[in-house]
């Protein structure tokens, strides 16, 4: 039998509305329609139930674990919200541990795990090239303004290194972008952002001042989004640089 794809997690409330207002101050996350929450790939469904009591009996069953790149900040925030600490945050080894409860007494624990614990966690197998994560990258022709356009409408994390751009597009995974002076932009989508929502990405994009594409033969609605499966819409970065949002 071919194994399953876990899609996403459930916890079931008998307070579902106070549980995602909490989540949505503890993570800056926000429920969609159905109460799912996303956390960059995985998604949880925040779920009213009759068949659960008002806390958790048996916390330890189940944690959901947060990986952060500060503990101690997140801990900091944390606190803000008269949060119940059932570990304080402590080093042991291979990173920074905390664990605390959620209003219905679920665990949660934050991790900020070492460069090199992260490492030894990286799949191998890539044959000749020593078990290093590949990464992608493409060029553009003004470096302050991709870092703005990337970092302050697109609110991604990003650094900036010997004139070269890293943006920070999953909890281990980055994209390279680097100057070019004759650059000329890819024919292709160089950069796919996936979102729950896709009506509400290009209303936000629109509101930040994002032009989105509109292609001949591809169906696309008044809004730039082409609704077969995926929803797709497309839009490009001040290099010319073709990125979508998917849904």
């Amino acid at each position: 039998m071919k194994t399953p794809t876990l899609g996403s997690l459930l916890l079931g409330s008998a307070d579902p509305e106070r549980l995602r207002r909490w989540y949505s101050a503890a993570f800056g996350v926000t429920a969609d329609e159905f109460g799912f929450v996303t956390f960059v790939t995985t998604a949880v469904l925040l779920d009213g139930r009759d068949d659960v009591a008002a806390t958790n009996p048996e916390p330890g069953r189940f944690i959901l674990n947060f990986n952060v790149e500060d503990a101690a900040a997140t801990v900091a925030h944390l606190q803000t919200l008269d949060v119940t600490w059932i570990a304080e945050l402590t080093d042991r080894g291979p990173g920074k541990f905390a664990t605390l409860a959620d209003p219905d007494g679920n665990y949660l624990q934050i991790l900020e795990m070492t460069p090199e614990y992260l490492e030894s966690q990286r799949p191998q197998g890539y044959g000749l090239f020593g078990g290093t994560l590949p990464f992608n990258g493409f060029a553009v022709d003004d470096i302050p303004a991709a870092k703005t356009f990337y970092a302050d409408v697109l609110g991604l994390d990003v650094s900036e290194t010997n004139g070269m751009l890293r943006l920070a597009t999953g909890p281990t995974s980055s994209t390279l972008v680097y100057p070019r002076p004759n650059h000329v932009p890819a024919t292709y989508t160089v950069l796919n952002f996936p979102v729950p929502d896709i009506d509400e990405a290009v209303d936000e994009l629109v509101r930040r001042g994002v032009t989105m594409e509109v292609y001949p033969g591809f169906g696309q609605d008044e809004k730039g989004i082409a609704r077969h499966r995926p929803k797709i819409a497309w839009f490009k970065d001040p290099a010319g640089n073709v990125l979508s949002v998917l849904q």
